[in-house]
C-alpha cells in the first residue's frame, strides 16, 4: 500500500538505515550480515496471511512447513501498522515461535487471546494519555469515532468505564466501517459522510478518533462528499490515537489540508537519529541498488514519470531525479523522523541486540524470545530502549499539534509529553503556551473566575475578574479564593502578597518629623522655664502665682515628652503608659490653667470693700484645684487600668496591605472619659477666662488664657473626627499632632508674651510700671 500512500516510504528507509548501521557496526553481530524482505499486507486479512506464509516458505512456491533456502533464515518479523494486521501476523508466527516486534498498540485487540508472541513498541498507556489530556483541559463532554471492528469495539469497552468514572460524558459514539484501499471506497465514504454530519451537529467540542493509520485519508474526502460546509477543524478539537498518521493518497496531492489543522495526536517519543537526514538526502532514483521502491515512490510523490528504457514515449512530466524530497508536502513525505519510523528503527536494533546476545554472549541454544524480553540498550540518539515484564517498551508519548501553514506546509509542534516512568510532576507536562484551537470559551486566566452562561453548557462561560479582596492563581477557577489574614491579593488578583508590619517608627520620615518637633518644643519649654527661674523675683513672674507657673511649664514639658511614647513598636509597657500618662499630664496642665484663671478672678473680686473672697485667695486654693482635678483624672485612669487595660494588638483588616501593630485601648469608653474630662476642665477654664478678660490688664493672664483655651479646645474638637477617620500609624500621628499642637498653644499663648517682656522689654518688668498702669 506504500505505492498509494507515499508517506510509508519513510518506514522503509528507517528499516534500511537501521540494517545498514548494524552491518557497519563491528560491535554488533560481527561477521554476520542482516538482510530483510518487505511484504505488503494491503490492510486485509487475506493478503496478510498470504504474505506471512510467504515468509515461512521458499521464494518460488508457498509450501507450508517446508523451506529449502538455508541462506535466508527468518529471524524475526517487524510490523505491522494496524492492530488487527499485527494480530493476523501473530496468529501464524506463534505456531513457529518466531518473534514479532510490533509497532502499534495492539493490547486492546489482543485481550483474551491467551498469547503475546511479540514485543509492542507502543505501550498501552495510550488511553491514560487521552484521559489525562481531557482532564487537563477540563473537556468532559466528548464524542468517540472508532472503527467498526473488534479493535474499535474493545477500544470503546476499555475507555467508556474509565472515562465515565472520571466525570467525562459521551455525546456520541460513532463506528465507521472498514474498507480496503481497492474496493468499496465509494459506499464507505458516503457512510462516513453521514457520520461526519452527525458529528458536526453534535454540541460536543472534542472528538477522540481511533481507527486505521490512514484515517486522515477519508477525512480529506469529506469536503467533497458531505452536503455540509467542511468545518472539521472549526468548532471541534480532534484527538487522534498513536497509530493514526497524516497520510494522503496520490490523487489527493492538491487537496486542501486545512481540514487537519489543529489536530492533537499522540506519538511515541522520538529523537533525531544522527545521519538519518543525510541518508535520506542521499537517496536518488539514479541509484536503485538495494532499493526497488525508490523509482515508484519518486513517480508517485512528485507526479512525474521516468523515461521508458526502450525509448517509447511516456505521458506526463519527466522525472529528472533532481527533485528535492524536502519540497514534498507533509502528507506525502517528511524529512524529520516520525514516531512510527523511529519505532521500526528501534525494533530492528532490539532484534539485533537480542541476536547478538545469543550468538556471542551465551550458548546459541537459547531462543530469541527470552533475550528480546531482557534486551536493553541506548540507540544512536541516546534514548534508552528496554522492555518491562510484559514485553512492552518503557517509553512515553509526545503530544503533537498538527499545524498547517498558509502555504500548506505541515509542521508538527510538540506541546506536551506523557512519561509514565517520570517523577510525579513529570508524568504529564503540557506547554503553557499551548492553547486548544477549538473551545466554547477561552480559558479564564489567573485573576478571574468562570461564570456559566445562562442556558449554555457548562463549558461555555464568561470570565469575570475576581472581586476586591479575592484572587485566583490558576486557570479556569470556578470561584475566586480569599487570601489568608496575613496576605492580600495583588493588583491583578493573580496571587497573594504577604502584608508588612506597620507602626509609627523612628525610622520613617513621619516618625522622625514628629519626634523632632516634640524635642524641639521640649527645648523651647526648657528655655522658657530657665528664663522664669532666672527672673523669678521680677514682678511679672511673681504675678498670678509663681509656683503655679513652674508647675504648668513642667506639665507642658512632660506633655511634649509624652508624645514620644506613641512612637515605636507597641509593647505591653508602652500601651499601659501611653494614654494614662497623656491623660494625667494634660489634666495637671489644664488644672494649672484653671487654677491660674480662678486665682485672677478671685484676686480682683477680693479687692472690693467687704468682699468675703479674701479668705479664698492664696496658694492653697490653687494647689487644691490642681490636686483635686488631677486626683479625679487619676481615679478614672486607675479604674481604666484595673477593669480593661490597654494591650498590644494586631489589626489585619483595616488596611488591605498592612498588618497594623497597635495598642488596643481596652475600653474605648474609658478612653473617651479621659478625653472628656480634659475637655471639661478646658471648657471651664475657657469660660472663666472669658469673663475675666476685661479685668485690668496689668499682668492679667485672662486674655492669654482665653486664647490658649480656644486653641486647645479647637485642636481636640478637630481631633475626634480626624482620629476616627484615620487608620494604623496615621491614627497615632493624629493624636501626637494634637498633643503637640495643644501643648504648643498653652506654651505660646501664656508664656511667650511674658518672655517677650522679660527679655526684650525689661523696663516694663518693674513694680513702678505696674503701679502706674493700675493708676
Amino acid at each position: 500500500s506504500w505505492g498509494e500512500l507515499p508517506k510509508y516510504y519513510q518506514h522503509i528507509l528507517a528499516l534500511a538505515f537501521a540494517v545498514k548501521e548494524i552491518n557497519e557496526n563491528s560491535q554488533i553481530l560481527p561477521n554476520t550480515s542482516l538482510g530483510f524482505h518487505i511484504y505488503d499486507s494491503y490492510f486485509n486479512a487475506k493478503n496478510t496471511y498470504h504474505a506471512t506464509m510467504q515468509l515461512m516458505s521458499s521464494k518460488e512456491k508457498i509450501v507450508p512447513n517446508y523451506i529449502c533456502d538455508v541462506q535466508n533464515k527468518l529471524i524475526a518479523v517487524v510490523g505491522g501498522l494496524e492492530p488487527l494486521i499485527s494480530r493476523y501476523i501473530a496468529t501464524v508466527l506463534d505456531i513457529y515461535k518466531i518473534p514479532q516486534v510490533g509497532c502499534v498498540d495492539v493490547s486492546i485487540c489482543m485481550l483474551n487471546m491467551g498469547f503475546h508472541p511479540f514485543k509492542c513498541l507502543f505501550s498501552p498507556y495510550r488511553q491514560d494519555c487521552i484521559l489525562t489530556l481531557l482532564l487537563h483541559f477540563n473537556w468532559t463532554w466528548i464524542g468517540i469515532l472508532t472503527s467498526n471492528d473488534e479493535c474499535g469495539e474493545r477500544f470503546v469497552q476499555t475507555v467508556f468505564p474509565v472515562f465515565s468514572s472520571k466525570g467525562i460524558c459521551f455525546a456520541f459514539i460513532e463506528r465507521s466501517g472498514k474498507f480496503t484501499i481497492v474496493t468499496e471506497i465509494n459506499d464507505k465514504l458516503h457512510e462516513r459522510a453521514k457520520i461526519y454530519d452527525r458529528i458536526i451537529d453534535s454540541k460536543a467540542n472534542v472528538v477522540v478518533a481511533n481507527g486505521e493509520s490512514y484515517l486522515i485519508v477519508f477525512l480529506r474526502w469529506l469536503q467533497f462528499i458531505s452536503d455540509r460546509e467542511c468545518t472539521m477543524n472549526k468548532g471541534k478539537v480532534w484527538i487522534v490515537t498513536a497509530q493514526i498518521e497524516l497520510t494522503s493518497m496520490v490523487y489527493q496531492r492538491t487537496w486542501d489540508t486545512d481540514i487537519v489543522h489543529g489536530v492533537l495526536s499522540f506519538s511515541m517519543h522520538s529523537s533525531d537519529l544522527p545521519g538519518f537526514k543525510t541518508f535520506i538526502e542521499s537517496k536518488s532514483p539514479s541509484f536503485t541498488t538495494g532499493d526497488g521502491f525508490i523509482r515508484d515512490f519518486w513517480q508517485q510523490a512528485f507526479g512525474c514519470v521516468f523515461p521508458s528504457v526502450d525509448g517509447n514515449k511516456v505521458d506526463g512530466d519527466i522525472c529528472t531525479g533532481k527533485e528535492k524530497l524536502e519540497s514534498l508536502p507533509g502528507t506525502f513525505f517528511e524529512m524529520s523522523l516520525t514516531g512510527h519510523s523511529y519505532s521500526i528503527y528501534n525494533a530492528v536494533y532490539a532484534v539485533a541486540h537480542a541476536l547478538h546476545a545469543i550468538t556471542v554472549l551465551l550458548p546459541p541454544r537459547e531462543d530469541l524470545h527470552h533475550f528480546l524480553r531482557i534486551v536493553s540498550f541506548n540507540n544512536s540518539a541516546g534514548d534508552k530502549i528496554s522492555f518491562d515484564q510484559n514485553g512492552e517498551l518503557v517509553t512515553g508519548f509526545d503530544i503533537i499539534n498538527w499545524i498547517i501553514s498558509s502555504n500548506q506546509s505541515f509542521h508538527r509542534v510538540k506541546v506536551g509529553r506523557m512519561d509514565p516512568q517520570g517523577s510525579l510532576d513529570q508524568v504529564f507536562t503540557i506547554n503553557k503556551d499551548a492553547q486548544p484551537l477549538s473551545v466554547c470559551s477561552e480559558s479564564c486566566y489567573p485573576g478571574s473566575s468562570k461564570k456559566v452562561k445562562e442556558g449554555k453548557p457548562f463549558c461555555c462561560y464568561d470570565c469575570i475578574p475576581c472581586p476586591e479582596g479575592k484572587f485566583s492563581d490558576q486557570k479556569d477557577m470556578n470561584a475566586c479564593s480569599t487570601c489568608t489574614a496575613k496576605a492580600y491579593p495583588s493588583k491583578t488578583r493573580e496571587f497573594c502578597i504577604p502584608k508588612f508590619n506597620s507602626f509609627l517608627s523612628y525610622k520613617e520620615p513621619l516618625g522622625i518629623s514628629l519626634a523632632f518637633f516634640a524635642l524641639f518644643f521640649c527645648l523651647i519649654t526648657v528655655l522658657v522655664l530657665g528664663i522664669f527661674l532666672k527672673h523669678h523675683n521680677t514682678p511679672i513672674v511673681k504675678a498670678n502665682n509663681r509656683n503655679l507657673a513652674y508647675t504648668l511649664l513642667i506639665s507642658i514639658l512632660l506633655c511634649f515628652l509624652s508624645a514620644l511614647l506613641f512612637i515605636g513598636h507597641p509593647n505591653q509597657v508602652l500601651c499601659l503608659l501611653r494614654q494614662t500618662t497623656f491623660g494625667m499630664i494634660f489634666s495637671v496642665a489644664v488644672s494649672c490653667v484653671l487654677a491660674k484663671t480662678t486665682t485672677v478672678v478671685l484676686a480682683f473680686m477680693a479687692t472690693k470693700p467687704g468682699s468675703r473672697m479674701r479668705k479664698w485667695v492664696g496658694r492653697r486654693l490653687a494647689s487644691a484645684i490642681v490636686l483635686s482635678c488631677s486626683l479625679i483624672q487619676a481615679g478614672i485612669c486607675t479604674v481604666w487600668l484595673v477593669t480593661s487595660p490597654p494591650f498590644p494588638d494586631v489589626d489585619m483588616h483595616s488596611v488591605t496591605e498592612e498588618i497594623i501593630l497597635e495598642c488596643n485601648e481596652g475600653s474605648m469608653t474609658m478612653f473617651y472619659c479621659v478625653l472628656g474630662y480634659i475637655s471639661f476642665l478646658a471648657i471651664i477654664s475657657f469660660v472663666v477666662a472669658f469673663f475675666a478678660r476685661k479685668l485690668p490688664n496689668s499682668f492679667n493672664e485672662a486674655k492669654f488664657i482665653t486664647f490658649s483655651m480656644l486653641v486647645f479646645c479647637s485642636v481636640w474638637l478637630s481631633f475626634i473626627p480626624s482620629y476616627l477617620s484615620s487608620k494604623g500609624k496615621y491614627m497615632v500621628a493624629v493624636e501626637i499632632f494634637s498633643i503637640l499642637a495643644s501643648s504648643a498653644g498653652l506654651l505660646g499663648c501664656i508664656f511667650l508674651p511674658k518672655c517677650y517682656i522679660i527679655v526684650l522689654r525689661p523696663e516694663l518688668n518693674n513694680r513702678e510700671q505696674l503701679i502706674r498702669r493700675k493708676a
